[in-house]
């Protein structure tokens, strides 16, 4: 029953993530998807290649701190996560490291203010 639970929440977020990244690529705002299952895929290849350069950068004995120099080192890192998930993802296209950065900064925002709207509906 447990791993019916942790399937049914991976798979939630993974479908709010491609929703997110779905609704920045349809702002045009340095992103740019082909369709929802591209933003869908995308979502879960954004998810692993981050997971693999934070275990990376961990191995190298890398700590990123907090604070203003460590969202600005969060947001670089999410930009590179962007710039290399769309050569792995066809349809998903990012307009240069700008566009990442922007893209990134939209993502986080969007994330945001859907979180915010679920966690509204929840307690109705």
């Amino acid at each position: 029953m447990a791993f019916l639970s942790l399937l049914v929440s991976v798979v939630l977020s993974a479908l709010i993530a491609g929703f997110v990244i779905w609704i920045v690529g349809k702002l045009g705002l340095g992103l740019s998807v082909n369709s929802f299952g591209t933003a869908f895929i995308a979502a879960i290849v954004i998810a692993v290649v981050s997971a693999l350069i934070i275990w990376l950068l961990g191995l190298l004995g890398i700590s990123i701190g907090g604070g203003f120099l460590g969202a600005i080192i969060h947001l670089i890192i999410a930009a590179i996560v962007l710039l290399l998930s769309a050569r792995i993802v066809p349809g998903l296209q990012v307009e240069g490291f700008v566009g990442a950065l922007v893209a990134a900064v939209a993502i986080a925002v969007v994330s945001w203010l859907v979180s915010f709207v679920v966690g509204l509906l929840i307690i109705i």
